[in-house]
């Protein structure tokens, strides 16, 4: 029999492992999980299964939230008409950013994909429910951007629960929240967090991120990053 967290049969651990600890293998599949989770853009037409999707959700609704409040709100968004205007949101938006952008940068910038709204099979919305009791502002009455940040937890944790079966996520933030919350008919106190596009990558996954391979930036030294006091 194999012990997935490090256990032996008598319950002792191995090599002075704690007995909450996964074993080796376990933690280098996990490293190699976070290395291969890459922001894809090129997706596949096929769909992805909803088993795979609840699973991924149910696993993203495990996150750590400020509070236990619990504020990340999931629309799955499959109409055509909303999804063509968060695509118009997009146009606009990365017109100015590109507008807005150094000079030297603005040729490579206008080569980059930035998004796979017309491509990706599932696209959702996620919002931030600011205004919600859950919780009790518990850890959020003096920092209350503690409920956004507890959003992209659920978010990340979506994203390697997604990219464990293969499936690729891309995150799009070149857009317009007040007129993506307008299309999605939410409540006003959810804040537009993230747009994603969901499916099959038409490519391999990579170590490499997709803005490092064309050139636009390079992964910074962990050292330069950390600092002790």
């Amino acid at each position: 029999m194999r012990y997935g967290r490090g256990m032996s049969s008598s319950g002792s651990t191995s090599s002075g492992q704690h007995a909450d600890a996964f074993a080796a293998s376990f933690r280098e599949q996990f490293a190699e999980l976070v290395r291969l989770r890459r922001d894809v853009r090129h997706f596949r037409p096929d769909p992805v299964p909803e088993a795979i999707l609840q699973e991924a959700l149910t696993l993203a609704h495990l996150a750590p939230s400020v509070g236990f409040s619990q504020p990340w709100r999931f629309v799955l968004v499959e109409d055509a008409a909303r999804r063509a205007a968060v695509a118009a949101s997009f146009e606009r938006a990365n017109a100015a950013a590109l507008a807005a952008t150094a000079e030297e940068d603005r040729a490579l910038y206008a080569r980059l994909k930035l998004q796979a709204l017309r491509e990706a099979p599932v696209q959702m919305a996620v919002f931030c429910d600011e205004e919600t009791n859950t919780g009790r502002k518990l850890g959020a009455r003096t920092m209350p951007e503690t409920r956004a940040y507890s959003t992209v937890c659920a978010i990340h944790t979506l994203w390697l629960a997604l990219r464990a079966h293969g499936v690729g996520m891309g995150w799009v933030s070149i857009l317009e929240p007040e007129e993506v919350a307008r299309i999605c008919e939410v409540p006003a106190g959810w804040r537009f967090i993230a747009w994603l596009c969901i499916g099959w990558p038409r490519e391999a996954h990579t170590y490499t991120p997709e803005l490092e391979r064309a050139g636009w930036e390079k992964r910074r030294p962990l050292a330069e990053l950390c600092r002790k006091l």
